[in-house]
């Protein structure tokens, strides 16, 4: 090849290259921040910590499964932000909480499942006794909208109570039951409505 044509090649190298840098840079899609968690209902939120129950102790049962207001989650019916289960464990003799959460919040709640505190079981607990998962036929959401049907003079009366809930199996009744509270707490509620959990049927109203 002579020089002239070695030149000339030489010089539409560079001027390829440097078309190339100066092309403009075609600009990234920026990333959607990913959407938070909505709030569950008591049997979707008993699910997710159930497989760790059962890795703590084979014979695991649960006692109780209640829900845990947030104020950063905007409540909808039969679902919180937040739920605790306790269960225990025969051959152990020992109980142990966990909690699940969308978000992080006051109380040591963290997001997702997070094992809490371990405690002796004898065999009782105040009324609550240990019931069989099978028993959850009916979930939160469904026994809101039951007791809401019993409760709509309350409800009227009362727009902005929140609202919790409580799965335990005791003496009053004869199967596993939801109760829907209206108020703080149990203790400090005026009204709340018992559904039973396996036939999804109203059973009572305690003021």
């Amino acid at each position: 090849m002579n020089k002239i044509g070695s030149g000339g090649l030489l010089l539409s190298l560079l001027l390829g290259m440097a078309a190339c840098s100066d092309a403009p840079k075609t600009a990234e899609t920026p990333k959607e921040p990913p959407k938070p968690e909505e709030p569950l209902t008591g049997r979707q939120a008993f699910y997710k910590i159930f497989p760790q129950a059962r890795a703590w102790a084979p014979d695991a049962q649960p006692l109780q499964v209640r829900s845990i207001e947030l104020a950063e989650v905007k409540p909808e019916k039969g679902k919180a932000g937040a739920w605790q289960a306790i269960f225990v464990s025969p051959s152990r003799a020992k109980s142990k909480s966990w909690t699940y959460s969308i978000l992080e919040g006051p109380g040591n709640l963290h997001q997702g499942s997070f094992a809490g505190s371990e405690g002796d079981w004898t065999g009782s607990r105040g009324t609550a006794q240990p019931f069989a998962v099978a028993g959850i036929k009916f979930d939160s959401d469904q026994a809101y909208e039951e007791a809401a049907a019993k409760s709509g003079a309350y409800i009227q009366k009362n727009p902005d109570k929140p609202t919790l809930y409580l799965l335990e199996m005791t003496n009053r009744f004869p199967d596993l039951t939801w109760r829907v509270i209206w108020g703080e707490s149990v203790s400090t509620s005026d009204y709340s409505v018992f559904v039973d959990a396996t036939t999804g049927k109203y059973l009572e109203i305690s003021h």
